[in-house]
């Protein structure tokens, strides 16, 4: 919604942003894990991964043109990329076997989590803010 009303921008936008994205989230994950496994340190990809991703996101409501919501999006993705391998090596190294299905499905399900929280929790700052007059939750 974002890129086609308030940036004015096309499918093709939208379609090269999330390609490049993508892309680039896939191929870091492949190089941070044999990265990580070379290094012998995991934790620091980790944590770099997070936070070049935590940087990045709020930026997007700095984008004044779809090819800084690429920018903003090529760079939390390569956050993503660089966490993900080392994350799930550290996950699988201090569980024990018959229990690391609960540990990947605890891992995944807080990510969840903080997805919806995140939202739900900009929404609740935002919304005693808007007087706008158009939104359906104007107060």
């Amino acid at each position: 919604m974002f890129l086609a009303t308030t940036l004015a921008s096309g499918p093709v936008a939208l379609g090269l942003i999330e390609g490049v994205a993508e892309t680039t989230a896939s191929l870091l994950k492949l190089f941070s894990g044999a990265w990580s496994d070379r290094a012998g340190k995991k934790k620091p990809l980790v944590l770099l991964g997070y936070g070049v991703s935590a940087l990045a996101r709020p930026l997007i409501g700095f984008a004044g043109s779809w090819v800084h919501v690429l920018a903003v999006r090529f760079s939390d993705r390569i956050g993503k990329g660089v966490r993900t391998s080392p994350r799930d090596a550290l996950i699988a190294a201090h569980v024990p076997p018959q229990l690391r299905g609960k540990a990947f499905g605890l891992q995944r399900s807080l990510d969840h989590l903080g997805a919806v929280l995140g939202p739900v929790a900009a929404f609740s700052l935002l919304w005693p803010a808007c007087r706008c007059g158009r939104c359906s939750f104007s107060p």
